[in-house]
Parts: C-alpha cells; sequence; structure tokens
C-alpha cells in the first residue's frame, strides 16, 4: 500500500494549482494594464545578459510502449493487452537565461519533476492489473528561446532543446525486483513549447505549454513478469508551466525610483 504524502497531492492537483495561478497573474496583469495606459513595464529586461527565476508546472505524463515478439508467444496467451495510462505529476525548478542575440536566448532550467507512470496489464479473462510507479527525476533542460518582438508588456516566444534526467527516487537497490516494473535511472528527451511573455512592473510572467518526446528506453535490462512481452519504454508528457523571471539590476532600478 502507498503511503500518503504531499506530493500525492500535487499528483492530483498539480494542474489545477498551475491553472489558479495563470489565470489570477493575468488577471492582474490586465487590471495593471487598465490602470496604467500606454506604460512600458522593465523596458530593458531582455536586454540583460544573465536574468534569473523560478518555475512550476504541472504536467500529463505516460509511456509510449512497444511490444516485443515474446508478447505474441505462448507463454503470454492470457494477457490480452498492455496499455499505458495518462497520470498527472509536477514540476518545480529555477531558470538561468542568457540572452545572447536581439530574439534568441538560452535557457538553463534545472527541475525537480515527480512523476506518476502507469501501465494496465489486461487479460482476457476480464481482470485488469494496474501497475503504478511515481520516480522523482532531477532534469536539466536546455533550451532556446526565440521570441517575437515585444508589443507594450506582451511577447510571444517559442523554445526547443534537450533534457537529460536522472532518477532521484525509487532506485532500483530499494526495490523487489521481482514485483514491480523497474525503470532505468537515465533519461533523454526532446523539448518544443510555446509561452506568453507578459511584463509586469518588478518581474516578468510566462504562461507556458511544452511537450516533452522521450528519446531513451527506460525499461529496465533486468527481465521479470512486468516487463515481459514489452521491448520498450519511452516517457512523453505535456506540461504547463508558470515562469516568474527578475534580475538584481530590476530590482535596483525600481529601487532608485523609490
Amino acid at each position: 500500500m502507498q503511503t500518503l504524502n504531499i506530493w500525492h497531492k500535487f499528483y492530483l492537483h498539480g494542474l489545477k494549482v498551475v491553472f489558479g495561478f495563470v489565470v489570477g497573474f493575468c488577471l492582474v496583469a490586465s487590471e495593471a494594464r487598465a490602470q496604467l495606459p500606454g506604460s512600458i513595464n522593465l523596458p530593458n529586461f531582455d536586454e540583460q545578459k544573465v536574468h534569473y527565476g523560478f518555475l512550476i508546472g504541472g504536467h500529463s505524463s505516460r509511456f509510449r510502449l512497444k511490444y516485443s515478439d515474446e508478447f505474441i508467444s505462448p507463454a503470454l496467451d492470457s494477457v490480452h493487452s498492455i496499455l499505458p495510462t495518462q497520470k498527472f505529476g509536477f514540476k518545480i525548478g529555477f531558470i538561468v537565461n542568457f540572452h545572447l542575440f536581439q530574439y534568441l536566448d538560452v535557457r538553463l532550467a534545472p527541475t525537480f519533476s515527480f512523476y506518476q507512470l502507469g501501465l494496465d496489464y489486461r487479460y482476457d479473462n476480464g481482470t485488469v492489473l494496474e501497475e503504478l510507479r511515481d520516480p522523482t527525476y532531477f532534469e536539466l533542460p536546455l533550451l532556446l528561446k526565440y521570441k517575437s518582438v515585444r508589443v507594450d508588456n506582451r511577447a510571444i516566444y517559442l523554445l526547443a532543446g534537450i533534457t537529460p534526467a536522472v532518477k532521484v527516487s525509487g532506485n532500483k537497490k530499494q526495490e523487489d525486483s521481482s514485483e514491480r516494473l523497474l525503470i532505468e535511472k537515465f533519461n533523454l528527451s526532446i523539448d518544443v513549447g510555446v509561452g506568453l511573455d507578459l511584463f509586469q512592473p518588478l518581474f516578468k510572467f510566462s504562461p507556458e505549454v511544452r511537450y516533452s518526446f522521450g528519446l531513451f528506453n527506460v525499461l529496465d535490462d533486468e527481465e521479470n513478469d512486468f516487463s515481459a512481452g514489452i521491448e520498450s519504454l519511452n516517457i512523453h508528457s505535456f506540461t504547463i508551466y508558470v515562469t516568474f523571471e527578475g534580475g538584481p539590476s530590476t530590482f535596483r532600478r525600481k529601487a532608485r525610483r523609490y
């Protein structure tokens, strides 16, 4: 039986939390623009060579499964299918943004990602066995950010890059390898996304969506009943982020105004 803890709350409600932040801050931004027509917030913010921030996100993730030849063997004739299930998780991390050219930045975003990943084993007699894993990964996305021309206090951007990841919980040595689906420690994915920069008086707030395509087969080489019939498992996820960015020079300029 799984122990109830705060991260399972985030698994269930992470997307609601993120949507709440998005709606709330969009309303605040709209109200601020209505009160200060024509005002330009942080006019030189994107020209800073380096600035920092943090992010939170809620993601929907699932395995992409490829059957092996063993699946159609007599040993597995009682298994009708093995189906990935969609599950929710939570991310939190930091941002280091480097300005390269007028419309191009490179971004490093060390992130802790809390996943739930499931497989349903469906048998010919109608029974279903659910195998659920909840690994935590430390991810290090390296992303290129291509920005549009800024219009007032808004700008659209595109993101693309790679994300190496290492599993920091649920290591194999801590598991009963005969009774669980085993997942490799390392992963690598390609990320693509789109977002909207909203410039506030003291910081930049950005809602963003990103899709991650897992490249590595994360199925462990050690075979057991749960890996029988499976050739590969890749992790794919869709994430809604909220990012907040600022910088020392931003706050120094604001302090001098007062």
